[in-house]
């Protein structure tokens, strides 16, 4: 029975290119996999035939010869050498295109040895002043670093760790299951590609130590609660020389007795008396950086009303703006009066005006308009 083209098994022109030819292969292969169809022979034979003609045409100097010479350019005695569709070559080519298909590693490059540190993560709680202005702080940390009697090799000074057997140095193992070639961590050197004979006395052979660390970090003025601050390369020392993980500080920060912020705008509540609201008066009030300013509350301020002091908030991250400070008026009732001091509010209760208490006024003057329509409805009712 004569062959079927290579380019028709595939449904691609003679003209298609490696990624067309390519993209074709992953899509029949897939189709016509004797996983997706059991025991169907005719899949089974389609498979073979789609491997045999993707085994040539990704091949530039294969595909030269196909294209001038056809089938004939593999048979035996042409030199060109057989196809040869499910041996030992074909096993690797599939094997890269299941990579591909399924979402496993590529072709095998060697191990290093060297595995990156881990990350490492510190709390620090700094207060809203600290916030404010910024702060250089140092930080002790128990952590791994590199092994200096054996400079992170993990093997015994005078020695040098050696290729793996096992695996070639390659960190990985192939074996062949049917059409599959399956890849595996080399568990004679854990992936390394690499296997220490004498290992380090300091360090059992991992190349790190544990050491508490003082470091220093830079806290910029206008942080705020959760920001993260990166020290690149501070983080636990790499396996066996390998590159050092980073330190992330997290900061929160601490209730203050007098300010709330909200973004870069502080908050705060001064109580005056009600006779300052009445008749107005300053006031100092102290500013988030230790100094102090003063507040000036207008004639007849309500208890709420909120005074705005522009540029006295906390400063803005990596910039030169800053928020503003907000003082919110709490006008305070009087307690435990004298008698004199009863008699003088009851003969200001009683040369009180409308004008002089304008919101309790209107506000009574509704509560009485809705009784009185209340009462009209019910006399229409009846």
């Amino acid at each position: 029975m004569a062959k079927r083209c290579y380019y028709e098994t595939l449904s691609v022109e003679r003209t298609a290119s490696e990624g067309e030819i390519k993209s074709a292969f992953r899509k029949h292969a897939m189709q016509h996999h004797p996983d997706r169809n059991p025991g169907n022979q005719e899949a089974e034979h389609r498979f073979k035939e789609i491997n045999e003609a993707y085994e040539v045409l990704k091949d530039p100097d294969k595909r030269a010869a196909y294209d001038r010479f056809g089938h004939a350019a593999f048979e035996q005695g042409n030199g060109m050498g057989a196809a040869q569709g499910f041996g030992a070559d074909f096993a690797t080519t599939f094997s890269d295109i299941f990579d591909d298909l399924f979402g496993m590693s590529g072709r095998r490059g060697r191990g290093s040895g060297r595995e990156r540190g881990a990350d490492l993560r510190y709390n620090m709680e700094i207060s809203l002043q600290e916030a404010f202005a910024g702060k250089a702080a140092q930080v002790r940390i128990p952590t791994s670093v590199t092994c200096e009697a054996c400079s992170g090799t993990g093997a015994k000074p005078g020695t040098k760790p050696k290729t793996c057997p096992s695996c070639g140095g390659f960190g990985k193992v192939r074996h062949a299951q049917g059409f599959f070639t399956l890849e595996r961590t080399c568990l004679a050197c854990q992936g390394r590609g690499q296997v220490i004979e004498s290992p380090c006395a300091s360090c059992a052979g991992s190349g790190r130590v544990t050491r508490e660390r003082t470091l220093s970090v830079n806290i910029p003025p206008g942080v705020e609660d959760g920001t993260r601050i990166r020290l690149a390369g501070e983080g636990e020392a790499g396996v066996r020389g390998g590159p050092s993980g980073d330190l992330y500080i997290f900061l929160s920060i601490g209730a203050h007795p007098f300010f709330q912020r909200d973004g870069a705008d502080l908050h705060c509540r001064m109580p005056v008396s009600i006779v300052a609201a009445a008749l107005g008066a300053d006031f100092e009030v102290p500013t988030i950086d230790g100094g102090k300013t003063r507040v000036k509350v207008p004639e007849g301020t309500q208890s709420g009303r909120r005074l705005r002091l522009h540029g006295k908030g906390m400063p803005v991250l990596r910039t030169r703006q800053s928020g503003d400070m907000y003082v919110q008026v709490m006008v305070e009732t009087p307690q435990k009066l004298t008698k004199k001091q009863r008699e003088l509010l009851a003969e200001f209760d009683r040369l009180s005006s409308a004008e002089t208490q304008p919101e309790s006024t209107g506000f009574f003057g509704k509560v009485r308009d809705f009784i009185d329509g209340l009462g009209s409805k019910s006399t229409t009712s009846a």
